[in-house]
């Protein structure tokens, strides 16, 4: 008998060659005796599954360091400003190449090897095509945080670095063979158990192979409009794709350091709330804070149209965050339901999902906080409890020198819900395969239902999976403007005015006043023209619906269209980083504001030049943060 692993050890080899592993001793553990009737499939891809949920110490640094970062889901401070570390990303790298990628394609090697020579099980061809399948996610995870990768790896030599538009179109023709060929009438199947998925439910693969055939297709719409369209309309029309949440494609995750410890586990990260978040949630969809808020909860909601106390000499205002200088010494009168789920309110102890973190201090508890004078001695004490508020990162200069207001227990961090253990963590949700067909529709592709009918099924799915759905009717009716200028409504697409009157207080003199309120002109979108179409409200509901879980998928929708609005970091001081933005243009956006994708790791740059040549050629540009996608905006 062939020993199948022989196999298996050359194509080791081959990661080794190509992608720099120093993981040898494990490697080295491979069992070399293993023959076909010892290997199984089903234990490969459980592998791959386990390892791409990101141990803590991959997760910390790509999931949330890099992807929650670069997709203003957590107010932090890396990509966002130009930056990377090169530990982070060697480690991602040779986790995905070594491990779970290398499972993927060893399930696919060794189930054709089976059916090769006739040592097949009842369920050995579907299990190799939902293989097929795991691996384009994995592919195109590595391909939208790097860009060109190899398509046809694996082989026992250097295999060929692939352009990004290649790698696309394999994944989307990969993702539409291995669908059709799922035979989902076969009663047979492996342990359940080694999927932690879908448990070996075909129809559920099926769904989410052609869910991830348009969110992939989607990704091209603004490069290659006709093969996107074409592979969209025969994914989303196939009637079976991810339509409620029975058929999300999420994977338990716990506590403790494993592979399925929940990725945003790590107590030392606070996960505050973004500029960008706050001003898409305040004000939109007419759900009031004393509506959402028990009684108990219900005290410092402040009127409509009042913006805060004004500390322009403590906040910078060499940012284009369009309430900039300004701290909200309450609750928004009107706010997004989901987002006090998401981020719960600062002081308010009592709610089981406020997070405690980090759970060896007391600092969750402080919601006092002061504000220095010039001298660096007190100037005032402000408590924070039951407010709301959010400020731009970056080179805060001066002003942020004598600011003290940021803290665990005076600002809105991502809720315990979605850290602790005994959560799920949300590869592919329902609202987002209904977003995708709202989006679809607005560009004219044959869609299964109406644009307006998908769009109000993807907010309603994510209501419910806040617990918030007594507020849809009020919501989806909605014609109120959040702090972009955008509203629910589908059938309401009236631009804002340029700006309008909002009061406010003196935080110095505590005398009140009116401002004159500008809506941001997100200059990368139709020149900062258009804030309230379908399109902006599409990308809006996905951003708020996905950013605890998602941050690759929001960061890749900001790339691809230049949406939704993404502040710039302040820049009191240069950045060593992203020099191109400076005091005199920091009220518009340009692309190479915003990090574009992660530079390769020096282990791959040094180990293996001519591979990183090849892949570099492909990329169009500089191995650099700034340089776009091939999908991406370029300026």
């Amino acid at each position: 008998m062939k020993k199948v692993l022989s196999k298996t050890m050359a194509l080791f080899c081959a990661t080794l060659l190509v992608f720099s592993c120093s993981d040898f001793e494990e490697i080295n553990e491979n069992p070399l005796a293993a023959t076909a009737e010892q290997v199984e499939v089903e234990f490969f891809i459980n592998n791959s599954i386990g390892g791409a949920q990101q141990n803590p110490h991959i997760a910390e640094r790509i999931f949330v360091l890099y992807w929650k970062d670069a997709s203003r889901t957590s107010r932090l401070g890396v990509l966002s400003h130009g930056g990377f570390n090169d530990g982070w990303t060697n480690d991602y790298f040779n986790g995905y190449v070594s491990k779970w990628l290398l499972n993927a394609t060893n399930a696919i090697n060794v189930a054709e090897e089976k059916i090769a020579t006739g040592n097949v099980k009842e369920y050995t061809e579907n299990v190799m095509h939902i293989a097929r399948i795991w691996r384009v996610y994995i592919m195109s995870e590595m391909s939208d945080t790097f860009g060109p990768i190899p398509i046809d790896g694996f082989k026992g030599e250097n295999p060929a670095y692939n352009s990004v538009e290649e790698v696309y179109t394999f994944m989307l023709d990969e993702l539409k063979d291995a669908v059709s060929k799922i035979d989902d009438t076969n009663a047979f199947k492996p342990d359940p158990n080694l999927d932690p998925a879908f448990g070996y439910d075909y129809d559920k693969w099926k769904k989410y192979g052609n869910s991830m055939r348009m969110r992939l297709a989607m990704r091209l719409s603004e490069v290659a409009p006709a093969l996107a369209k074409q592979h969209f309309e025969e994914a989303a029309n196939s009637g079976q794709i991810i339509a409620t949440s029975a058929d999300d494609m999420r994977v338990f995750s716990g506590g403790g350091w494993n592979n399925y410890t929940n990725p945003q586990s790590r107590q030392w990260n606070s996960h505050y709330i973004t500029p960008t978040y706050r001003n898409l949630v305040v004000g939109l969809g007419s759900v009031t804070s004393m509506e959402q808020l028990p009684a108990d909860d219900q005290v410092n909601i402040k009127p409509a149209g009042y913006l805060g106390k004004r500390f322009e000499n403590h906040f910078s205002m060499l940012t284009n965050d369009p309430a900039k200088g300004f701290f909200l010494d309450g609750l928004p009168n009107t706010i997004d339901p989901r987002s006090y789920k998401t981020f719960p309110i600062p002081g308010n102890v009592d709610d089981t999902n406020y997070s405690n973190y980090p759970t060896w201090s007391n600092n969750h508890t402080v919601t006092e906080r002061t504000l220095l004078d010039d001298n660096g001695d007190e100037l005032m004490t402000i408590d924070a409890a039951f407010t709301y508020n959010a400020t731009a990162a970056g080179n805060t200069g001066e002003p942020g020198s004598k600011n003290r207001l940021i803290g665990p227990g005076s600002w809105p961090r991502l809720g315990l819900d979605f850290r602790h253990g005994e959560s799920e963590r949300i590869f592919f949700p329902s609202w987002e395969t209904h977003f995708l067909i709202a989006e679809a529709y607005t560009r004219g592709w044959n869609t299964p239902i109406t644009g307006k009918d998908a769009y109000e099924t993807g907010i309603a799915e994510s209501f419910a999976y806040y617990g918030v759905s007594d507020h849809l009717a009020t919501y989806i009716a909605s014609e109120d403007y959040n702090n972009n200028g955008t509203s629910v409504s589908w059938d309401h697409t009236t631009e804002p005015p340029a700006s309008v009157t909002m009061d406010y207080v003196d935080g110095y003199t505590d005398t009140p006043g009116t401002f004159e309120y500008t809506y941001p002109n997100n200059t990368i979108y139709e020149g900062g023209n258009v804030k309230n179409d379908l399109l902006t409200k599409i990308i809006t509901q996905k951003f708020i619906a996905s950013s605890a879980w998602i941050p690759l998928e929001l960061w890749n929708d900001h790339r691809r269209l230049g949406l939704p609005f993404f502040e710039n970091p302040a820049v009191e001081d240069p950045f060593p980083n992203m020099p191109q933005l400076n005091p005199g243009n920091v009220m518009s956006n340009q692309v190479n504001f915003f990090g574009q994708r992660v530079k390769y790791p020096s282990s791959f740059v040094n180990n293996i030049p001519n591979g990183h040549a090849q892949a570099v050629q492909h990329l169009g540009g500089p191995d650099e943060v700034h340089t776009p996608l091939w999908w991406a905006k370029q300026n």
